[in-house]
């Protein structure tokens, strides 16, 4: 893969990997799209590892605080008890919400990368997602801070994030939705997605090593090691600002131009996938 390919996929990923528009439905399509190889497990890894140390550190102060106060420290030393205790059961609800996508990855991931990376899936979850998401954005009273999170939101939450398994449907997308439709802020509804999401990515890069380990000192690596290294720089550092730029953004900002680009990439899949399936 020449280095500007994975450059643009870099940042493609940073982009989609916290908006909420699917990050495997991009680097999916703009392989196919483009008429480039597809660039291999490696690639994928090292795109994850990328948008997993942008999340870690845009968000390091607030995992330092829950897994400190989670494991049963005081932190920060002059915090109030209550607001240590809160800490303690948010780092919690983290660990709760993280089993059902863990769950669900283990069992299906193989099935859903076989049978489930086709056009018209794409297009059917960047629709129906896109709808739904216009639902909770428009109906949600959007009137709960983070801070009055409980276990069921984890529950539930979670149980959303394993859907975004399936291509076109977006791990930020589905679980935002499902945090409006739990009465969250939009800003608290993302915050509770991204925190949420680094369990999973981390655990999807940490289970692909081995493999990709073994592929190395097999000699099977097709990509530079140098290229996959600035595969993780560019997508960490593009990531790291995307977050920060998508938090500021929904301070004051629906989710509408989200929901119409899904439709009319959607739509726009689908369009093609009819069109190659006609020839």
């Amino acid at each position: 893969m020449p280095v500007y390919q994975a450059v643009i996929l870099a940042l493609v990923q940073a982009l989609t990997e916290f908006l909420p528009v699917s990050s495997t439905a991009h680097l999916t399509l703009f392989p196919w799209l483009l008429h480039w190889q597809d660039p291999g497990l490696a690639f994928d890894v090292a795109l994850h590892a990328g948008t997993l140390v942008a999340v870690l550190l845009y968000f390091f102060k607030d995992w330092l605080t829950l897994a400190l106060c989670g494991l049963g420290f005081k932190y920060p030393a002059a915090a109030p008890a209550e607001e240590v205790a809160q800490h303690r059961r948010f780092f919690w609800y983290m660990v709760v919400g993280t089993i059902p996508g863990g769950i669900l990855g283990a069992l299906f991931e193989h099935q859903i990368e076989e049978h489930f990376r086709a056009p018209f899936v794409i297009s059917a979850s960047m629709i129906v997602v896109g709808l739904v998401m216009w639902w909770a954005d428009s109906r949600s009273r959007l009137a709960r801070p983070l801070a009055q999170s409980n276990m069921g939101d984890a529950v539930t939450i979670g149980t959303a994030q394993a859907l975004a398994l399936c291509p076109g449907v977006s791990r930020s997308g589905i679980t935002i939705t499902t945090g409006l439709f739990r009465g969250f802020t939009r800003e608290a509804a993302t915050r509770f997605s991204f925190l949420l999401s680094a369990p999973l990515i981390a655990g999807a890069v940490v289970s692909h090593l081995p493999k990709l380990m073994k592929l190395h000192k097999a000699g099977g690596l097709d990509l530079p090691v140098s290229t996959l290294f600035l595969s993780i720089a560019v997508s960490g550092i593009a990531g790291y600002f995307v977050i920060a730029f998508f938090l500021r953004y929904l301070q004051t900002r629906t989710l509408r131009v989200f929901v119409v680009y899904r439709l009319v990439v959607g739509v726009g899949i689908l369009v093609w996938a009819v069109v190659q399936a006609g020839r």
